[in-house]
């Protein structure tokens, strides 16, 4: 995959480092080009480093073939990405304008372009903005966001920059060939809650963030989805059927009631036991009871049962270990029949509230290494492989 990330001038210009970082790691061939205001907010040499390649400036390049640095970049590319994209920057694509050599980029390219604008909230607001856009759009230039939130300037509203991660999510999913439409997958997300008495409960520190973006990856790539999930506060996935539950009884039943599915994702944090008799009245403390006992009984193991169904999905799980990763892993992927895997080391500032994670993912005759990402990213380079994976067994067969 070969990316040109195009920066106009603006203060989110930072944050396309990150970006830059976000898809070299997913795999991405990454160039540089810069507009002259740009350069006033992060250096040719700084963008050389995270890139791994030299960065553009000027139209005409001297050094490039036959001296037209534009048209060699406009053919080598598969997809330009403006982040961030200025209020100016999108008035002279809307205009047709070539003053510059991202602009030119842009008239002189086939591949697809993306802007993701940034702005203050008064600017993005502006009719003649607006007017650029629906031009831009009705083009077929694809625009993410922007967000709303807190500016640089202090001003609150709509202008900001999407996330650098979510960008990079979005653009890898565009990019990607898979196709999970007619698919109908399951998913399981956060933990559950099992209550001592109408007061308290056994609860473990999953935020579902993983599994909430696994579900818009899935949905992104045309499947049919429905997220099972416990407590939580995340936003529900656009497009995505959202079951709510509080107990690992009733994830189970939840799950037992979508009759056929393709794909399982079990990326739910279930707690092992629940309480044998949970108390009908909240439970007093006593002066006389030091030590109070509960009794505990085991939970469903939701993944052996779907793993153990006659028509059996594409099972995945995942695992949270605190040593041991590998084996332990393996071991569980064997023991419950799924196919594949998904493992993480947890403990203080990894994966559990985090916005961000590692994997290793094994299945029966492989594995591969996820380095530290957003858990956004992460899903969608996770769904890529899963959809590498289910493929190859097909083909196998």
């Amino acid at each position: 995959m070969r990316i040109l990330v195009g920066i106009s001038g603006g203060i989110a210009a930072y944050k396309s480092i990150i970006l830059i970082r976000r898809l070299r790691e997913a795999g991405a061939e990454v160039r540089v080009v810069l507009t002259e205001s740009a350069a006033q907010f992060v250096t040719p040499l700084t963008l050389q480093a995270v890139s791994g390649q030299p960065v553009r400036t000027h139209l005409f390049d001297p050094e490039a073939e036959a001296g037209m640095d534009h048209i060699a970049l406009a053919r080598w590319t598969d997809m330009i990405v403006i982040a961030p994209a200025s209020a100016d920057i999108l008035a002279r694509m809307a205009s047709g304008m070539a003053n510059d050599l991202l602009t030119t980029l842009v008239l002189a390219t086939t591949a697809p372009v993306t802007v993701a604008p940034a702005m203050n909230q008064q600017m993005w607001a502006h009719p003649a903005v607006q007017a650029n856009l629906s031009v831009l759009g009705k083009r077929g230039v694809h625009i993410i966001g922007p967000a709303s939130g807190i500016q640089a300037c202090g001003e609150v509203g709509a202008g900001r920059m999407v996330e650098p991660e979510e960008i990079a999510a979005q653009v890898l999913r565009a990019r990607s060939r898979i196709d999970w439409r007619g698919k109908r997958v399951v998913i399981t997300a956060a933990g559950t809650r099992e209550p001592i008495d109408p007061v308290r409960f056994i609860a473990n520190r999953s935020s579902g963030k993983m599994g909430f973006a696994l579900a818009e990856a899935a949905r992104e790539a045309g499947a049919d989805v429905t997220l099972i999930c416990g407590p939580n506060n995340l936003p529900t996935p656009a497009g995505v059927q959202r079951v709510d539950v509080d107990t690992a009884l009733a994830m189970q039943s939840a799950v037992a009631a979508v009759e056929q599915m393709d794909v399982f994702i079990g990326a739910a944090a279930v707690a092992d036991y629940r309480v044998q008799t949970p108390a009908e009245h909240k439970l007093k403390k006593s002066a006389e009871v030091d030590s109070p006992t509960l009794t505990l009984v085991k939970n469903p193991d939701i993944i052996s049962e779907v793993a153990q169904r006659t028509a059996k999905p594409f099972v995945v799980g995942f695992a949270a270990e605190t040593e041991n990763l590998q084996a332990y892993a393996e071991q569980k992927r064997r023991a419950k029949g799924m196919d594949v895997i998904c493992a993480n080391l947890v403990g203080a500032g990894l994966a559990f509230d985090q916005p961000d994670n590692t994997l290793s993912v094994i299945w029966a005759d492989g594995t591969q290494q996820f380095e530290r990402a957003d858990k956004t990213l992460l899903a969608t380079q996770l769904i890529a492989l899963l959809d590498k994976i289910m493929n190859r067994d097909k083909t196998d067969a």
